[in-house]
């Protein structure tokens, strides 16, 4: 049997491709499943409300004029990118970009699909059958999925999408309408240099279009996660570089200070050579009292976590800040000076970001020890804190508003920990947010 002229060309039946895009929603939401907003039931709701949403649209939209068949295709985007938000904990942003990808595999499987069921129609048996076109639905998508699956799970590991910005968005929104636009000319306008009256073509066209879009969409998502993951690397060295830049300044403020008060010591006892009032006597020694219990501070035995906690303590002094150390510093010999620094830098810093914000300052409380567990070292900073926490990747979200790079200072921390082949856990609850820095001792810096 010839191929089908366009006159006689049947369509792909609206109902296949609904259930094609509502699979390609699920499965990114199977994807990203560290992402996801619903489970359980829940889940199930959403995804049967969803599907019969797409179902229900493409079916009343098929009696429209072909002029009017992108408003179809529309509507049944916004209904993705609703199913898609309903499901993933993604920003509109992300889930513009995620739609991109999950519409055009939907098309791919649909189109092919389709192309492979009239071919066995046309051209082999010569006669439509529904009962095949089912079964050759089915096989096709269950292929089509599987395999976008598996590739999906394996370029992302973690399960969750990578931030993207309104420019990666709108670019991948651009590529996606342009191929889709390639995709299904023929429909709209058959009489060009283009585009083909035939079925055979026209399918051909679509499927290959489709599966090019996939190809430069899955190249993109790939650049992007590249260039994230290098965004993050360096923004966690910048701040290991910043904080040791912070503790040479610290270091060296502080030097100064023992210096003064190493001149003040002579000069109080220059005074009470003099023959002076008992009253002088008394402030003499509430200042030689004050500059030993200055001494005697932050003495842990470790001169660089001593000079970290000297610097975070006169900061907490002057802001109302309660902070209490229990620390055996000899215990961190082993560990490099930045990642020291890096560690307790960043956790005493945000330990006081978070208490900072809490009106009465007798809740300004920041706890910090150090201490042996068995064949470990254990770190542990202890805030109190108000309002609510939420967790990404078992670290802290961002409060500052643009949480798409979150968390980079317990980051760096897990870095630094991770180095020494140790481990960084985060806890909060009942208004006290516990970081934990287990790290093997005297373990080689990997």
């Amino acid at each position: 049997m010839s191929a089908f002229a366009i006159e006689d060309f049947s369509t792909i039946p609206r109902y296949y491709t609904a259930l094609a895009e509502w699979l390609s929603c699920m499965l990114l939401a199977v994807t990203f499943h560290n992402q996801r907003r619903l489970h359980g039931w829940r889940l199930v709701g959403a995804s049967a409300i969803g599907l019969a949403a797409l179902e229900l649209e493409l079916i009343l939209t098929e009696t429209l004029p072909v002029y009017l068949w992108s408003v179809g295709m529309v509507g049944s985007a916004a209904l993705m990118l609703a199913l898609l938000l309903a499901c993933l904990d993604l920003r509109p942003v992300e889930g513009g970009y995620v739609l991109t990808s999950a519409f055009m595999l939907a098309e791919f499987a649909a189109s092919l699909s389709w192309q492979l069921y009239y071919y066995y129609a046309a051209y082999i048996i010569g006669e439509e059958q529904p009962v095949a076109a089912l079964v050759t639905v089915l096989l096709t998508y269950a292929l089509v999925f599987t395999v976008y699956g598996v590739l999906s799970w394996r370029s992302c590991p973690s399960g969750r999408c990578i931030a993207v910005g309104r420019r990666e968005m709108l670019t991948a929104m651009v590529v996606a309408v342009l191929f889709f636009i390639i995709s299904n000319l023929s429909f709209i306008f058959p009489d060009t240099p283009f585009t083909s009256h035939y079925a055979a073509e026209i399918f051909n066209i679509r499927t290959l279009v489709d599966l090019g879009a996939l190809a430069v969409l899955f190249a993109m998502y790939f650049q992007q996660q590249e260039l994230h993951a290098r965004y993050e690397l360096d923004a966690i060295q910048t701040v290991l570089e910043t904080q040791y830049v912070q503790y040479r300044q610290s270091r060296e403020s502080i030097d100064l200070i023992n210096r003064k008060y190493h001149d003040l010591k002579h000069q109080i006892a220059a005074l009470r050579a003099e023959p002076d009032p008992q009253r002088r006597s008394n402030w003499l020694d509430a200042m030689e009292s004050d500059i030993k219990v200055y001494e005697a501070q932050n003495k842990t035995g470790n001169t660089i976590l001593d000079t970290v906690l000297t610097s975070k303590s006169l900061y907490c002094q002057k802001h109302g800040i309660s902070l209490t150390t229990v620390a055996d510093g000899a215990l961190l010999d082993f560990m490099d000076a930045m990642d020291i620094c890096t560690i307790f830098g960043n956790a005493l810093d945000n330990a006081v970001g978070s208490v900072l914000k809490i009106e009465d300052k007798e809740k300004r409380l920041i706890h910090l020890s150090v201490s042996g567990e068995r064949d470990f070292v254990l770190i542990r900073v202890e805030n109190y804190f108000e309002g609510e926490l939420t967790f990404q990747e078992g670290l802290p979200r961002s409060t500052k508003g643009d949480d798409r790079f979150h968390g980079f200072g317990v980051k760096s921390i897990r870095y630094s920990a991770q180095r020494y082949g140790g481990t960084v856990t985060v806890i909060a609850e009942r208004n006290w947010f516990d970081l934990k820095v287990l790290i093997p001792k005297n373990s080689g810096k990997k």
